[in-house]
């Protein structure tokens, strides 16, 4: 099969089906949006009174209907973010904004990953999202552009979720799920409030053979909530997450004859080694707020501790570096306040604070000989990445109609390699990095419920201790490679929330200095400095509620994201060329209706556009276009007892198509023999049925 489609055909498809999607009847209600606040931006906005592109995801919109495997599946309606990975749960989800975290062989970088005020990114700037429980997620905000003057060490921009607590979420319901390819999941909660203490917990546990020959994972999820408010004004709150991930098997990238051949394949080397990934977390988070006249302030802390070995697929038996492993504490804390001020007669808001974080790897690295046995230690080090940092923020209003803001944020950034395997030598090191970030932003009230905006800001991103490994094989940093520093420029034009239609558009241009770019030998990914990229496009969303139960939702983006200036080690000059792995377009539209206590139904289409694979733009990946439908009925049983019967079909007109591309696998091998390539299903079926009482 080839690796494209009639891409535009499909999309028209899909819109025919979502326009001819049966309305209901006019029920007499006028239809109207709900006022939405954006909390991440740290002072917290209207949302159209924000002066960067923002996007609100409510908790219909990311559990209704779905099988609740990644963030993807309710994430795809947001312009400008581009989600890879759904199915390899050892590679991870990969998130990119604008471009940035598009160069991450797995998990994610140059986002800010936060959960209930606390990061899932660590100080170096990895993050993984594994632990995010979708099940108990209430609301999902993604901040695009620059978070740096936010949040330190990334471009792309910040994902910030939310999970149920008590007093919002009371009551108690199971939810059991089960579909094609060995899909079984099931999800308990449960919360409610007396008096001054409220709680909420849930427990999911996925099981999933996979399409894909050695993709079966094993997971189970638990995160509490317990809050107390001894008096008016003030509230503290107790964060628990537990992952267990013992199983998540990882097939390989394939090369063109082998997708060719049998997309369901695994590699010869996933299978011989049984690559994949084991992983255990857990997390502790405290929050404690107090009022202080008109202001607040918040202090943090949190201690996550995380076991992992990983099996990488590449190599062979007797190689001696493809199992990787560690125990990591990552643990910190954050003191921030925030209040309402004059100046000069002028209204303003602020928040000041500062924050420490320290991650500290055991880190080791081993093969497996040709009896499936582990070999003698190859690496064995201590990393430790500590980051110290103060910032502020300050909205002033100039005039009625016009409010200006204002960020900087100072950080200093150790990272240090404490080599504990000397039989080579001391490959011990450190880094040390002092980063400003700024930031400045207009927002003018327009008629009636209209906003324009535009803003200004910088961003840096550090290597991650992964990108700093050195490719002629030594331990140790690699000296060769520099963070890297962005300013970005948009200007944008929404208006607020109340009547029938909300509409979001955002221009943009950012320019990246000392871009940090992926190549792979023998497996193994490697990163380097590419010399400057450019990342200039167009974000549009529109979401339109012609009567109360229909809401119709539409995004696009279009980026050009392009090498300005870059010529690699070996002399390859790749100006101009397409930055690899994210496609210049991508679409979404969907059409919901929902009658609330009786049922919903919908129906979207997602189209990507085309893409390459590698730096030399060599190999093109043309786009594709993915049909996915959902419905649901409720019933009420009793006075407190509801079930609900829902369905749902991914990829509806059965196409092939590009899960995850690694970007720049295997250099120096020919174009056909790279492995590029996972694959990912064709049309498929889930059902389930949910009890709440």
């Amino acid at each position: 099969m080839p690796l494209y489609h009639r891409s535009h055909r499909a999309l028209s498809i899909g819109l025919a089906l979502a326009l001819t999607l049966p309305l209901p009847a006019w029920g007499g209600e006028q239809p109207g949006f709900d006022p939405i606040v954006v909390t991440g931006t740290r002072i917290e906005r209207a949302l159209p009174d924000t002066p960067a592109g923002v996007t609100v995801v409510d908790e219909t919109t990311l559990r209704e209907g779905r099988q609740g495997l990644q963030l993807d599946e309710a994430l795809a309606r947001v312009p400008g973010l581009f989600l890879q990975n759904r199915y390899n749960f050892a590679q991870g989800q990969r998130l990119s904004l604008r471009g940035f975290g598009a160069r991450a062989p797995f998990g994610v970088r140059g986002i800010r990953i936060r959960v209930d005020g606390f990061p899932e990114t660590l100080p170096d700037g990895q993050s993984q999202i594994d632990s995010v429980d979708l099940d108990t997620a209430t609301r999902a905000e993604v901040l695009r552009g620059p978070s740096s003057v936010l949040y330190g060490n990334a471009g792309g921009g910040v994902v910030s979720v939310e999970t149920a607590d008590g007093r919002s979420h009371s009551g108690t319901s199971i939810r059991a799920q089960a579909g094609g390819d060995g899909f079984r999941k099931i999800a308990a909660r449960s919360g409610g409030s007396q008096g001054s203490l409220d709680y909420h917990a849930g427990v999911s546990h996925l099981d999933f053979d996979g399409w894909r020959e050695q993709s079966r994972v094993r997971k189970t999820l638990f995160n509490a909530k317990l809050g107390w408010e001894p008096a008016e004004n003030q509230r503290l709150e107790a964060v628990v997450t537990v992952l267990e991930l013992p199983q998540a098997e990882d097939p390989g990238g394939l090369n063109l004859n082998q997708v060719a051949a049998d997309r369901r394949q695994a590699t010869d080397t996933a299978k011989n080694l049984d690559a994949g990934q084991d992983v255990a977390q857990r997390r502790l988070g405290l929050t404690h707020r107090l009022g202080t006249g008109g202001g607040e302030l918040v202090t943090r802390g949190f201690f996550t501790r995380r076991d992992f070995e990983q099996i990488l697929p590449f190599g062979f038996p007797g190689v001696d570096n493809n199992v990787v492993a560690y125990q990591r504490d990552f643990f910190g804390g954050s003191s921030e306040y925030r209040d309402d001020l004059a100046i000069a007669g002028l209204q303003s808001r602020y928040t000041v604070g500062i924050e420490a974080q320290r991650q500290r790897d055991d880190r080791r690295r081993q093969g497996i000989d040709a009896d499936g046995q582990r070999t003698a230690l190859s690496e064995r080090q201590q990393e430790q990445a500590t980051v110290v940092a103060g910032f502020g923020q300050l909205d002033i209003a100039l005039l009625p109609q016009l409010t200006a803001s204002l960020g900087v944020r100072w950080d200093r950034l150790r990272l240090t390699i404490d080599d504990r395997l000397l039989d080579d030598g001391d490959d011990s090191g450190r880094r040390e990095f002092t980063e400003a970030s700024y930031s400045g932003g207009l927002v003018w009230r327009l008629t009636g419920d209209h906003r324009a905006y535009a803003s200004v800001a910088t961003a840096f991103e550090s290597p991650s201790f992964t990108e700093f490994a050195r490719p002629d094989g030594e331990a140790g940093f690699n000296p060769a490679i520099q963070p890297q520093e962005s300013l970005n420029r948009e200007i944008g034009l929404r208006n607020g929330f109340g009547g029938t239609l909300h509409y979001d558009l955002t221009l943009f241009s950012v320019r990246v200095d000392d871009e940090i770019t992926p190549f792979q030998r023998e497996g193994r990914s490697f990163f380097r400095n590419a010399g400057q990229t450019d990342r200039d496009g167009v974000e549009a969303m529109a979401i339109w509620r012609p009567m109360e139960q229909l809401d119709l939702t539409a995004s696009y983006t279009y980026a050009r994201l392009r090498f300005d200036r870059f010529e690699d080690t070996e002399g390859n000059d790749f100006s101009g060329n397409d930055l690899p792995g994210i496609p210049r377009q991508n679409a979404f539209v969907e059409a919901a209706w929902r009658v609330p206590g009786k049922g919903f139904a919908a129906i979207d289409a997602q189209f990507t556009g085309s893409r390459y694979a590698e730096n030399a733009n060599a190999l093109h990946v043309a786009g594709y276009t993915l049909v996915n439908a959902r419905a649901g009925i409720e019933h009420r049983l009793t006075e407190t007892v509801t079930v609900e019967l829902f369905a749902g079909v991914n990829n509806l007109l059965d196409r092939d198509y590009i899960a995850n591309l690694r970007v720049n696998a295997n250099e120096g091998r020919p174009l056909d023999q790279r492995g590029f390539f996972e694959p990912a299903p064709g049309r498929h079926f889930y059902a389930g049925v949910a009890l709440r009482l």
